[in-house]
């Protein structure tokens, strides 16, 4: 979801980003060949829960399309997260908090209006605005003005639909004040939900739900619900992130094992991560050769306990119990065949922040203890794990659940729905029954991104519903401090409550493991475990 990341100190003189250059670096694979500029590239995808909204999308099925769809102002290095400047011509501070911002001139969204100032203005009050209910929302919050549009109380009245925080000063300016000092804002503004919104979206958003015009590389085409979306290249498209192919099939899959049987036989080009099944002996290897990409993944998988459940809720010693009930190092080593490493908190390794161990002996394997805490706990009944079937998700959490029953001696069954969407619907609506996979990849590359959305209070994928006042306080004076080393530490005290709290399990982080197929003469993984569509080269058919 190792790292390194974009340094941004606070200072009386102008903070400003510099433009880097897009590509280069690790987890990319080529081959010799001609290229074909107008062929097409089909990649793995999974059915998108929701609809194709920016600010509305945080999952992965849906966020492949969004991605490609639409620009933000910085972009993200595939190899290291690193920013740049994308859609942005500038980004400048004095002092933190005023942001001054300057697009490059002449974009233009898929249907031939200019992208302006007031585009990104205009679609970040929508995401903000409460009875919008977009789901990444929250991610608006440090703009001053925010609890104005979206009150803490669910049942509250917004004070009005827009932020005090945003100006726009010329069709190429903006100006966005923050409600304190802030060293991760401009890092932040690379993640979907500040992509620009056309004006068409608020002319008829029902319209433009069935056929989404963004500003990205590619333009929507059309949509098979559970079987294909079809995007193209937008040829008007003049920034870094340009793709060098005219037609992406995005196939939806069902089944991780049967898109993987596709890649090997050249009916599909690309997959972010391999099946189980690929993975035993490394068979993948024997499989695709120097097909295979790698990349340095910034995520966390972590199973969430949901505090709606009063068995979870008042319960640390269960959670702790079941913690160490998880033979992580087995687990790892034997169904995930070592294209994981167990985990061992919050954060991931590779993030600027991340200290070893915090989870310290409730993440280590320890089954006496762990019936011992069991049996405190009071807990009777049936445990449960609920995740997707798709995607290769279910082996290691029938493993886990295998693991727990053995050392607590308690009932302990894998609950999957048919695929991803489905679950995400389950988990968004708050109607788990019990345990919940929860796993996490970086939107951007900072300790905020993997304790805000997941450990605040209404969080955006607060799987957990989980409420801690100490760690909501600190999590907002860390956002509010311009100093990124004293913002760390801020963040690393809300991660020990958190660790003492327990509302979700860490479990493993991924190593990243993808694949092209012969069609492609390059490709690459960023550390998002995303294709880096820019770096596709169709190789032409002879």
């Amino acid at each position: 979801m190792s790292r390194s990341r974009v340094a941004w100190v606070a200072l009386p003189a102008v903070l400003a980003m510099t433009l880097g250059a897009c590509g280069g670096g690790g987890g990319g694979s080529t081959a010799a060949g001609k290229e074909d500029p107008e062929g097409t590239v089909s990649i793995y995808g999974t059915e998108p829960k929701s609809t194709l909204f920016p600010a509305n999308t945080t999952e992965a099925g849906g966020g492949k399309i969004t991605d490609a769809l639409f620009t933000r102002l910085v972009g993200y290095k595939a190899e290291d997260g690193a920013t740049y400047n994308l859609a942005a011509e500038s980004i400048e501070s004095s002092d933190a908090k005023v942001y001054k911002i300057k697009l490059k001139p002449g974009q233009k969204f898929h249907d031939g209006t200019d992208v302006k100032a007031k585009n990104f203005v205009d679609a970040w009050n929508y995401a903000a605005y409460a009875p919008n209910a977009q789901q990444a929302g929250s991610f608006m919050s440090p703009i001053a003005g925010f609890k104005d549009v979206h009150p803490a109380d669910e049942n509250a009245k917004p004070a009005t639909d827009k932020m005090s925080g945003l100006k726009v000063v010329s069709d190429t300016e903006l100006e966005v004040t923050l409600s304190a000092p802030n060293s991760v804002f401009p890092i932040m503004l690379g993640y979907q939900p500040f992509s620009p919104l056309p004006d068409a979206f608020f002319a008829d958003p029902k319209a433009f739900e069935a056929k989404p015009i963004g500003n990205g590389p590619l333009k929507f085409v059309s949509r098979t619900p559970n079987a294909l979306i079809k995007l193209e290249r937008f040829d008007d498209y003049k920034l870094e992130d340009k793709v060098h192919f005219k037609t992406l099939d995005v196939k939806i899959y069902s089944s991780q094992e049967t898109a993987y049987q596709d890649l090997v036989a050249g009916k599909l080009d690309f997959m972010e991560a391999l099946p189980p099944s690929a993975k035993v002996g490394e068979k993948y290897k024997a499989d695709l050769g120097d097909q295979v990409l790698n990349a340095n993944l910034l995520g966390q998988s972590a199973i969430a306990l949901p505090y709606y459940i009063p068995a979870f809720k008042d319960n640390v010693k269960l959670r702790q119990a079941v913690s160490m009930a998880i033979n992580r190092e087995q687990i790892t080593k034997t169904v995930l065949a070592g294209s994981y490493v167990p985990s061992d908190g919050w954060v991931s390794p590779g993030i600027k922040g991340y200290r070893k161990g915090i989870c310290g002996e409730y993440c280590t394997y320890n089954p006496e203890k762990a019936k011992q805490l069991f049996q405190e706990s009071g807990f009777t009944g049936k445990l449960t794990i609920q995740s997707n079937q798709d995607g290769g998700r279910k082996e290691p959490l029938e493993a886990a659940c295998n693991s727990i029953k053995q050392a607590l001696g308690v009932e302990c069954e894998f609950v999957g729905a048919t695929n991803f969407g489905a679950f995400r619907q389950i988990v968004d609506g708050k109607q788990l029954t019990g345990m919940s996979r929860s796993d996490w990849s970086a939107d951007y590359p900072s300790i905020e991104n993997f304790l805000n959305p997941l450990y605040r209070t209404g969080g955006s994928s607060n799987d957990s519903n989980y409420s801690n006042p100490a760690v909501d306080a600190l999590l907002e004076k860390a956002d509010g401090t311009a100093n990124e080393d004293e913002a760390i530490k801020l963040y690393q005290q809300a991660e020990d409550l958190i660790a003492k709290d327990m509302p979700s399990i860490p479990t493993w982080n991924e190593k990243g493991i993808g694949a092209r197929s012969k069609n492609l003469l390059a490709a690459k993984l960023t550390f998002t475990r995303d294709a880096e569509l820019a770096a596709f080269r169709v190789a032409a058919k002879s």
